[in-house]
């Protein structure tokens, strides 16, 4: 090995602007903290992203780690297809089947080549084809199972994508052994192709707000008193509409008026969920923030008496795993990943059964030593989980692709059985 190639130099990709993409820009923000406290060896991380648009990933990136920049002119084109088709604003970085030709992935246009990277990480389910060895993220093959909730256009971008960069790849990875089994199935992957890495939760880089700014966040923010938080775009398939449904019931058939908060993106299906409630006559118990801080949905967390998560499928919540960190009860659907998350540490229903949902909400407002158990085996339940550990695993999975030398704990991280 020549000293030329003993640095391991690794681009990810955060090609992305910031509140559009929820769980990627905290998968971003989790990596970036954890590999750059990695000083115990000589690799390099470079974060790829568009000029002008990485304001949101600079403050994390220190140590071993730099941004790669892309030119302005190549943001320049896709903020100009935006002020064209607003309507198409909200799905990038989500669908960008939208602004993309369907025929499938381009070709690197020769950046990372040119840093001379050796690993190439996707985070996202967008790529480009490159003879880097890459690590693909498809994070979930919710069109497989959901296709109601997909133009044809977007079934089409998806089939041929993700199939395109997951052979690719030298490495899939995924967040769950539900996903990882998923994967292997639909993408036509072989076993050991595909790599459960558990992510921490996304709130866990951040530092905790005081009371008193907690007290002038609620203040600022409007919230109830008391209230049950639901953090998630408004995709079709996060079930916005069965919660309002269910909380409808309890108010209109069991006299009980509970409180919802939603925050995250509000994309082109929101209207219909805000409809649904006015329909419902209960707009005047739902506050709904849109995209928030990270600082200010930590404090959402700790102010709400619970957690719902009602969605139709998830290839690992991130929302669930942030609950459990800050310690508020949560109850959540009984699909894909979801009970495996959960285990023990949250009430569990058919995201399909209104009175379900409403069941589990009514004991989770109304039974405080429920609430308790619910937190404290939460808490354990994510103990293990560090953006530390995280990055460490992906480091190693980086050093077996670029072909360097890997460490006792790197086989140990490679070989242990996932978590989740």
């Amino acid at each position: 090995m020549t000293s030329a190639q003993s640095a391991l130099r690794v681009v990810l990709d955060a090609r992305m602007l910031s509140g559009v993409s929820g769980g990627v820009e905290s998968l971003l923000v989790g990596l970036a903290e954890g590999i750059s406290r990695l000083d115990d060896g000589p690799e390099e991380y470079l974060f790829l992203a568009h000029e002008g648009e990485n304001e949101w990933l600079r403050p994390h990136l220190s140590g071993n780690s730099r941004e790669l920049a892309i030119p302005r002119s190549a943001t320049t084109i896709k903020r100009r297809l935006k002020a064209r088709l607003p309507g198409l604003a909200s799905a990038w970085g989500r669908r960008p089947d939208f602004l993309q030709p369907t025929s499938g992935p381009p070709t690197s246009d020769g950046t990372i080549e040119q840093a001379c990277a050796d690993v190439m990480h996707f985070t996202w389910q967008a790529g480009f084809l490159t003879n880097v060895p890459s690590i693909y993220h498809p994070h979930d093959l919710q069109h497989v199972h959901l296709p109601q909730f997909f133009t044809s256009t977007q079934l089409r971008w998806r089939e041929r994508w993700y199939k395109t960069l997951a052979d690719q790849a030298s490495l899939v990875a995924v967040a769950s052994t539900w996903t990882k089994a998923d994967v292997e199935q639909h993408l036509h992957l072989p076993p050991e192709k595909v790599a459960v890495v558990p992510l921490a939760p996304p709130t866990a880089e951040y530092e905790v707000p005081s009371e008193t700014e907690a007290a002038e966040t609620a203040l600022r923010l409007k919230l109830p008193n008391d209230y049950i938080l639901y953090p998630a775009q408004t995709w079709p398939h996060k079930n916005h509409i069965g919660l309002l449904e269910a909380l409808a019931d309890l108010r209109y058939r069991a006299g009980v008026v509970v409180p919802l908060v939603g925050s995250g993106h509000q994309n082109e299906f929101f209207p219909k969920i805000d409809r649904r409630a006015k329909e419902l006559r209960i707009s005047d118990q739902v506050t709904w923030l849109g995209f928030v801080t990270q600082r200010d949905l930590q404090v959402l967390y700790r102010k709400a008496r619970a957690v719902v998560i009602p969605s139709r499928f998830e290839a690992a919540s991130g929302p669930l795993w942030e609950a459990f960190q800050a310690g508020v009860a949560a109850a959540c659907s009984n699909v894909t990943s979801l009970p495996e998350q959960a285990g023990n540490a949250a009430l569990i229903f058919d995201p399909d059964d209104r009175d379900g949902i409403a069941s589990a909400i009514l004991r989770l407002w109304n039974e405080p030593d429920l609430r308790q158990m619910l937190i404290d085996r939460g808490r354990e339940r994510v103990r293990p989980l560090t953006w530390d550990r995280t990055a460490r695993t992906f480091r190693a999975h980086y050093r077996r692709i670029g072909r360097r030398p890997l460490t006792e704990e790197d086989h140990e991280l490679l070989t242990s059985p996932p978590y989740l």
